[in-house]
């Protein structure tokens, strides 16, 4: 949503303070009568000539619509998250002896976190060793997708570490694993996720300025800008588990082609912290990318526009709040305000205390009700929070974002 700011408004808090066909309007409105009408036309299978006759008539019908909608989201949510690629380049080389057991492990311990994550997940999981150009027939060890996960674990505590030894020779036939990952396999699943782990960069003086039989780059032509390019344009999403600091050149790089993507140290660092908190990132590559715009605006050339704010004041007692009597005309307030909105939205970010707040309101109220899906304005100190979801055990109240007792669970 646009970004609200520069709001101002007037002192007096009163229905006078808006304009008076808004004030003509409010007063006609039978607020009460026109929520119950409301449920009753959110069920959409009763005729526009249906008496309304009592609460618990549309207590029910409110509760029939839940249960419709709530289907439809875990029906969605199915299809969008059902499957799942998951596939790892690891690199296999000598130098990797003494951390390969860790990277054996790291990868079960990330497959089985993803499998067990989610029951509506449908994962499949490859696996692609590589070592270097002097390893020939033994360069590349390539496991095809596969859902059965008993058969990848077996497969993995096979993997070892090993290659022909050049001298002053380090770099590692990083790029040629990454493309055969990304082109030889069957990418199929709308989440596609490639985690790589390694010591040692691609061969070239561009990635690092240590020993390297091939200072002009992989002697095949391989690039870092096609390999990874070819993975973005597959929607392929990229971790790296760091072992050495040889890599942070070669991370630099594909930062700068790609961007940022997550990556953990795998000595040191829980691989589970890194998955789990990148979750967003990986459901964002199933969803309609947000058009953000990284500069905030010039208000000074922005139109002044003119509106109305409508609240009740805060209550002071849990027994107020059950009240469904307090949320009246009587008791609702109003008045003129000033603002000015962005053509694009400028900055989101996820805020813990918002997120403890949702929590605090479902502890406070004794599990009546949970204040959530907020949004709004961060200032110096507080925060501007608008139309939240109220979801709430009489599922009456709060309007039609109320998705009562399921809605709270």
């Amino acid at each position: 949503k646009p970004i609200i700011a520069d709001i101002k408004s007037s002192n007096t808090i009163s229905t006078t303070s808006i304009p008076s066909s808004f004030a003509s309007d409010l007063e006609k409105l039978n607020l009460t009568e026109e929520r119950l009408k409301r449920y009753v036309d959110e069920t959409e299978n009763l005729s526009s000539g249906t008496t309304i006759t009592s609460n618990t008539e549309v207590t029910f019908l409110r509760e029939k619509a839940i249960s419709k909608t709530l289907n439809n989201i875990k029906l969605s949510m199915k299809v969008v998250l059902m499957r799942f690629d998951l596939f790892f380049v690891l690199d296999c080389t000598g130098s990797m002896r003494r951390h390969i057991a860790a990277a054996r492990d790291c990868i079960l311990q990330v497959t089985n976190y993803i499998k067990h994550t989610n029951p509506n997940f449908e994962l499949r999981v490859g696996f692609c060793g590589y070592r270097d150009h002097n390893d020939k027939t033994r360069r590349l060890k390539l496991l095809e997708f596969t859902d059965q996960y008993e058969q990848f674990t077996k497969y993995m505590k096979s993997v070892s570490a090993f290659s022909s030894l050049i001298k002053d020779d380090l770099p590692e036939d990083v790029l040629g694993g990454l493309n055969a990952a990304i082109t030889q396999l069957d990418w199929k699943s709308s989440t596609r996720v490639l985690l790589h782990i390694g010591d040692y960069p691609p061969h070239g003086h561009r990635f690092s300025n240590i020993r390297d039989k091939y200072p002009n780059g992989d002697p095949y032509g391989l690039t870092a800008e096609s390999v990874l390019k070819m993975m973005q344009s597959k929607n392929i999403l990229y971790f790296f588990g760091r072992i050495t600091s040889h890599t942070d050149t070669m991370l630099q790089i594909f930062h700068n082609i790609i961007g940022e993507f997550p990556g953990f140290d795998l000595v040191g660092r829980d691989p589970i912290n890194t998955i789990g908190s990148s979750s967003k990132d990986i459901y964002t590559l199933q969803r309609k990318k947000l058009d953000m715009n990284p500069n905030e605006p010039n208000w000074n050339i922005l139109p002044l526009q003119e509106g109305v704010v409508m609240w009740y004041h805060i209550l002071n007692t849990l027994e107020e709040l059950k009240d469904p009597n307090y949320f009246n005309k009587s008791n609702l307030f109003s008045k003129s305000l000033s603002f000015k909105i962005a053509s694009q939205p400028f900055s989101a970010e996820l805020r813990p205390t918002l997120e403890a707040f949702v929590h605090f309101t479902y502890e406070y109220t004794k599990g009546y009700l949970v204040v959530c899906d907020l949004q709004g304005i961060e200032h110096n100190d507080e925060f501007l929070l608008t139309d939240p979801s109220i979801h709430c055990i009489n599922p009456l109240r709060f309007g039609r974002t109320n998705f009562g007792k399921e809605g709270i669970k």
